[in-house]
């Protein structure tokens, strides 16, 4: 069950994170105990954070050897909105790609351009990520910069 904290509804994270296509931060640890981060395109569903990534990546062994994550999904552009949390990964395979082909919709608009190709081909082994958030704190800076001071109104 995740806790949500923060600014935001658990309707209102749900519906930034259908809308947002912006990367997930996940950091997660090495097996020597020192932190990893990485940025990886992601989709929610059903309370579950959705990625995908080739099964030799590095993070891949990461996650296997624990699956704790602390993660952030925030935008870059202002007014600065977003949320972080912890949770817990699963790994399975998607030999059919399905996640990738979602991904690949959600953030590029589709499947046909040359890393879309490189991706999708088949000698590339795929997993998909499943991350379980235990918490999750939004915050919106909106309110304080919403206004462009060039407008006349801030």
């Amino acid at each position: 069950m995740t806790d949500f904290r923060g600014v935001w509804s658990e309707s209102e994270v749900e519906t930034f994170l259908q809308e947002a296509t912006i990367p997930i931060r996940i950091a997660t640890h090495r097996p020597d105990g020192s932190l990893w981060l990485v940025a990886l395109w992601f989709r929610y569903r059903d309370g579950v954070l959705e990625c995908a990534t080739g099964a030799n990546a590095t993070l891949v062994r990461f996650l296997r050897h624990d699956p704790e994550i602390a993660f952030d999904i925030s935008t870059n552009d202002v007014p600065y909105r977003g949320l972080r949390g912890n949770g817990t990964t699963e790994i399975a395979a998607d030999s059919e790609k399905a996640v990738l082909r979602d991904l690949l919709e959600r953030y590029l608009g589709g499947t046909d351009s040359a890393l879309a190709r490189w991706l999708l081909a088949g000698d590339r082994e795929e997993v998909r990520i499943e991350i379980e958030p235990r918490e999750v704190y939004s915050w919106d800076y909106s309110g304080r910069m919403g206004a462009d001071p060039s407008d006349g109104d801030g």
